[in-house]
């Protein structure tokens, strides 16, 4: 049985296209005045970007800490803030900022058309009702959450994605100009959880010609941007991203995913820097990834966090362990319908005590 899996229906993309986001907003009301909630990542607070965000009286800004990663309970604290706000739902919730922002608009506007706690809908295909029409601003590259059809998040026992067609963006706009003064290693971190996403999606059981389309396109994007530098960097990573989505939509990712999962569940990390730190010590699954990775972060300058395994007990480990196993997708794609016989308990636990 083949998967219908629902795509990004709009997209725009090009250099200055964010001013064209009170058009498309007034284009979902028929021209009349929308009503709009903003989630956007705080860092723009004091930035120009601020000030060309199209919220009115009828609108309103949240502000998002992305220290951390996304959490089911933000997400209802969110929703609440909102449901508060408006007598009646907005016309539209829009995120503007890295993977993080993505995740929580999109969880966002799941929740206020769905009752209970996002935590309730961790899993695949929970969300029974259409979200509120929503909007992905990526100001960040790399993590493919503009196109997919989860929203990443952590919760009171796990880290684990809604996954719905209700998730997927209803528009994307695609401003390679946004990308501009992000800082070096938050650049490498974010761009290389696409060039993971391709390593993974190439190499997988679940490999078929519409994501590796996709897969390859993204992969040669990575390589020219982290390898070349190309003057038009910015432009071919937000592409990257796109592809590197896309691959991953008709496939999956593998082993590097399901254990940075557990990472950041139990040490806070970064789903990027994450990726980064499980990817380093997978040689025995990606042995022409990981090498070309490790060029890539030799001409950067990139140091790896190290040792982050001397602040984990015994119990923090195993929950470690249960996190990345919940995620039997990843490793079925990674190894095959009888991955449980070759990743065990006790090979997990030993991946993770080299890190």
């Amino acid at each position: 049985m083949f998967r219908n899996f629902k795509m990004v229906s709009r997209v725009i993309f090009g250099r200055g296209s964010f001013d064209q986001l009170a058009e498309i907003l007034a284009a979902q009301t028929g021209g009349k005045d929308p009503s709009a909630v903003f989630i956007v990542d705080q860092i723009f607070k004091d930035r120009p970007l601020r000030e060309r965000i199209p919220a009115g009286s009828r609108d309103m800004i949240l502000w998002a800490d992305t220290t951390d990663e996304p959490k089911t309970s933000v997400v209802d604290q969110m929703t609440a803030q909102v449901r508060d706000r408006f007598e009646r739902l907005p016309d539209a919730v829009v995120g503007i900022g890295g993977g993080s922002v993505m995740d929580l608009a999109k969880a966002v506007s799941l929740m206020l058309t769905n009752p209970g706690s996002a935590a309730d809908y961790q899993g695949w295909d929970l969300i029974k009702n259409p979200a509120v029409y929503h909007v992905g601003i990526p100001t960040l590259s790399g993590t493919g959450a503009e196109v997919s059809r989860t929203t990443v998040l952590t919760g009171p026992q796990k880290k684990l994605g809604i996954n719905s067609d209700h998730t997927v963006f209803d528009q994307i706009v695609l401003d390679p100009e946004l990308l501009a003064g992000v800082p070096i290693d938050q650049w490498f971190y974010t761009g290389m959880d696409c060039y993971i996403h391709c390593v993974e999606s190439l190499t997988g059981t679940y490999l078929n010609a519409f994501s590796q389309a996709y897969g390859e396109k993204a992969m040669d994007l990575c390589r020219e941007v982290f390898l070349e530098d190309p003057p038009d960097g910015e432009d071919k990573l937000m592409m990257a991203s796109y592809c590197g989505g896309m691959s991953i939509a008709y496939s999956q990712v593998g082993v590097c995913h399901a254990l940075s999962y557990g990472l950041s569940f139990v040490l806070g990390l970064h789903h990027g820097i994450g990726n980064c730190v499980a990817f380093d010590y997978l040689e025995e699954f990606y042995p022409e990834g990981v090498a070309e990775f490790r060029r890539m972060m030799e001409k950067h300058q990139i140091e790896l966090p190290r040792n982050l395994m001397a602040q984990v007990d015994d119990a923090g480990l195993e929950k470690m362990i249960d996190v990345a196993l919940v995620l039997e997708p990843l490793w079925e794609n990674a190894l095959g319908k009888d991955w449980k016989r070759i990743m065990t308990r006790d090979k997990i636990r030993t991946l993770y005590q080299r890190m």
